[in-house]
């Protein structure tokens, strides 16, 4: 045990805050799994956690190995993988999954093990790489909005048009990031100006074609319209079902909770265990528990801006910032669904709800941060390596 402690590099603290967020996770999915257990299974909550259990085990496998990785590397690995990002999108897309009538083709299956992949996490982490890479190499140096279309704009566009159609909430946020990221990285405020009118414009004419051809795309306008329908009439109405759940356990909570596992509205609220696991923690653990959490966010926000600050390179800067920003701003997303400030997206909470998919990419993002904080002494022995090709690829880009 003392061996991998010492094996452990980067932010102590985001290690802590990481930890403290994926042990306090068990408590909120094993009480919301109960629904699911009785709902559909043999009514035995253990299999769950079991499973929560793998999920964080494989995804502190992930983030200990990446942070190993000299984050250089990433430079060369992110032009690797958005062609296969893009090839992975597309045969999700193709894959023709509809739940209840709706398009929801957004994971794939892997063969041999059986489990299932949402991809367009995967190709937010690699996007916000690239772009990343691309901003430190055009760093101090003029460029024209011509000369970035087909490097930078080309590659970010066919990711979200891929993932779109399936997943609008998604999309959008992995477009805030990468205009985020571009601003911060020097981008010319006026070329991002015409970038944000095309994006649009692009999602307007998507939305009339699809109006216009229904029987492409089932059902997921009318999903969106529906969701901001009823998130801008304030008024109750049975599309509203989930949120008012969701509200009645927050009030239900009080200041100090009802207490672990005594949660009643987890056997009405769907996606308790996920998107909703927020309310659940509130009605359990009251206002106390809930700020807890906010404040572990804003600290892992905070400890994220100061490894940003400290990086001795730009690209080290912006892939910090890129790959740590979103995960903070999905968190309050989620909390801001939870408590009816958004529209329902879909977003779960990071490191807390279930799904292995979120825990792994999470956990990625993370590693990628660690690697960057981690001291220069401790990896020079994977930097010094001529002959690694990822070194050589990160040299002439």
């Amino acid at each position: 045990m003392q061996t991998l402690f010492n094996n452990i590099k980067g932010d102590r603290l985001i290690w802590a805050i990481v930890a403290l967020l994926a042990i306090f996770s068990f408590l909120p999915v094993y009480s919301a799994a109960s629904n699911l257990a009785y709902s559909g299974g043999n009514g035995s909550t253990f299999s769950f956690f079991v499973k929560h259990f793998m999920h964080l085990f494989l995804g502190f496998s992930i983030m200990y190995g990446v942070h190993k990785i000299p984050y250089r590397y990433f430079r060369g690995l992110s032009l690797i993988m958005i062609p296969i990002v893009l090839i992975l999108l597309i045969v999700t897309m193709f894959q023709g999954i509809t739940i209840d009538g709706a398009n929801a083709s957004r994971w794939i299956q892997i063969p041999i093990v059986g489990m299932s992949f949402q991809t367009s996490t995967l190709a937010s982490v690699v996007l916000m790489v690239y772009v990343a890479r691309y901003m430190s190499k055009i760093k101090d140096k003029d460029i024209t909005f011509k000369s970035s279309v087909l490097p930078l704009w080309m590659p970010v566009f066919l990711v979200l048009i891929l993932i779109l159609p399936a997943n609008f909430s998604t999309a959008a946020i992995m477009f805030v990031m990468v205009a985020m990221l571009v601003f911060i990285g020097g981008y010319p405020i006026r070329y991002l100006l015409v970038i944000l009118a095309s994006g649009a414009i692009a999602l307007t004419l998507f939305i009339l074609i699809a109006k216009a051809f229904p029987d492409a795309m089932p059902n997921r306008i009318d999903t969106w319209m529906s969701r901001l329908d009823s998130f801008s009439d304030g008024e109750d109405s049975e599309a509203d079902y989930q949120i008012e759940k969701a509200k009645i356990a927050i009030a239900s909570g009080g200041i100090q909770g009802v207490g672990p596992g005594k949660s009643i509205q987890k056997n009405f609220l769907p996606q308790s265990s996920s998107d909703f696991i927020f309310a659940i923690i509130i009605e359990e653990y009251g206002l106390i528990g809930g700020l807890s959490l906010i404040i572990l966010y804003m600290w892992l926000l905070f400890r994220i801006v100061i490894v940003a600050q400290k990086a001795d390179t730009m690209f080290g800067k912006l892939l910090v910032l890129g790959v740590g920003l979103p995960i903070v701003f999905q968190a309050m997303i989620n909390m801001g669904v939870a408590v009816e400030l958004f529209p329902v997206t879909g977003q779960t909470l990071p490191l807390i709800s279930s799904g292995g998919t979120s825990i792994w990419m999470t956990c990625l993002a993370i590693g990628i941060i660690l690697s960057v904080s981690a001291k220069r002494e401790e990896i020079k022995e994977f930097e010094n390596s001529e002959d690694n090709p990822l070194e050589i690829l990160s040299e002439t880009i």
